[in-house]
């Protein structure tokens, strides 16, 4: 009997190791990054949603044994005329109206810091990853709260366009969209990443 409390302390001293990220797990990036964006418009607040279709990224490093270990370092490349929102009109003024009103051709995002929240036996990991978005010449720290399960990495925050000093193409697009907005184009936008992880000789109840 005591050998099979020791044993089973073990076990649970084990799984909890690999939950942090400090175990023998093997986690491995692979696919294409998916990164995501929801403006809003009107006195309501109504979202638009979209994609980019060219993001180029470079991954700190393909595998490792913690998140810390293949995403700390990583970047990514966003192309704004890839803008995608499932409306070609909508994409048009986009690009000449906001994006070309900026300074760079590109958006660039770096993973600095990744934090996990407490881990829970069964259930997705959760944290907060830190990213230095470049926009408009200008770099800023944006808090991501991800979400980990089945393979499958997901993060959402905000960024506020004054404070990329981009309040001049926020005036640009609300002026060219001024009546379908009703005057009102928020400085506040939701960005989201996904990307595939896979989780191997991990103990189960990781992936």
């Amino acid at each position: 009997m005591r050998l099979f409390k020791v044993m089973l302390a073990a076990a649970v001293l084990f799984g909890g190791a690999v939950y942090a990220g400090k175990g023998p797990c093997e986690l491995s990036q692979h696919g294409a990054v998916k990164v995501g964006w929801k403006a809003y418009k009107t006195p309501l607040k109504i979202g638009v949603g979209g994609t980019f279709g060219k993001v180029e990224y470079a991954a700190a490093a393909l595998s490792g044994h913690s998140f810390r270990d293949i995403l700390v370092g990583s970047e990514a490349v966003i192309d704004p005329a890839s803008v995608d929102s499932k409306n070609t009109g909508r994409d048009r003024k986009l690009v000449r109206y906001f994006f070309e009103k900026m300074a760079g051709e590109k958006i660039k995002a770096e993973i600095v810091d990744i934090k996990a929240e407490k881990i829970e036996r069964g259930k997705p990991k959760l944290g907060v990853v830190t990213v230095a978005v470049t926009m408009n010449g200008m770099t800023k720290k944006v808090p991501m709260r991800y979400r980990y399960f089945k393979g499958v990495m997901t993060a959402e925050g905000t960024i506020d366009l004054a404070d990329f000093d981009a309040l001049g193409a926020l005036a640009s697009i609300n002026k060219a969209c001024f009546d379908l907005h009703q005057g009102k184009t928020w400085s506040d936008v939701t960005v989201t990443f996904e990307m595939q992880i896979s989780a191997t000789l991990c103990h189960p109840a990781a992936n």
